[in-house]
């Protein structure tokens, strides 16, 4: 199989090496491309060549939301490129923002995991198939500041419904599910269906979906 073709976009040199450094004892991955704004990531995306970017949230030339900006825009440009965000913000605002045009080939995940055995890989491999990748970290904090709102669906859902809520934000399939809470399959079917209906969310099979309903339930874009 042809590796995996990774650019990578962040402005601090030597974060960005620490990264290629870190992609380059991967087999199956190459980086193919390396910058520090935003400009220089979408004219490296257009010469094409590119599976997945890897970018940070804020680039030259505002350092604001230039990678969600990007993810955004190659939505558009270049569906079938994938995109891992990277942030230092435990900020649920530029996840919901990085998914609203779906969360099919995305991914968001805290720098402070990046070193972590296996994560920044994994993402890359996941929104690479298609699939999203949301860092369990940011999950655990959305299910807990809306556990805390008396007021919130989630209060009706019983501990294993949060634990499976949990998996499935994070974009895990139900067999995945099924692994990590070591029970059958159909028994975490049945744990979504209720969670669908208890949420007063549709159920839906396509993941990137599910996803996006959990995630936009938990928290709900302003305006």
């Amino acid at each position: 199989m042809s590796p995996l073709r990774v650019v990578v976009a962040e402005d601090l040199l030597v974060v960005r090496a620490g990264i290629e450094a870190l992609l380059a004892t991967e087999t199956g991955v190459e980086v193919v491309g390396s910058c520090s704004t935003y400009g220089d990531l979408m004219e490296a995306v257009a010469r094409g060549g590119v599976d997945v970017v890897v970018t940070d949230i804020r680039m030259p030339p505002t350092g604001t939301d230039e990678g969600i900006r990007a993810a955004t825009e190659l939505r558009r440009t270049h569906p079938g490129v994938a995109v891992v965000v990277l942030s230092q913000f435990l900020d649920p605002t530029y996840l919901v923002a990085l998914i609203a045009a779906g969360s099919s080939r995305r991914g968001y995940l805290l720098k402070e995991r990046v070193a972590t055995a296996g994560e920044l890989i994994s993402a890359i491999r996941t929104v690479a198939a298609g699939g999203s990748f949301i860092d369990p970290t940011m999950v655990e904090s959305l299910v807990a500041a809306r556990g805390r709102d008396s007021t919130a669906r989630l209060k009706e859902l019983t501990p294993r419904e949060h634990e499976t809520l949990a998996e499935v934000a994070a974009g895990k399939s139900n067999a995945a599910i099924a692994v990590s809470l070591g029970v059958t399959e159909r028994a975490i079917e049945k744990y979504i269906n209720s969670i669908f209906l208890k949420l007063d969310l549709p159920d839906n099979r396509d993941t990137n979906r599910r996803v996006k309903a959990v995630l936009t339930f938990l928290y709900p874009p302003s305006g």
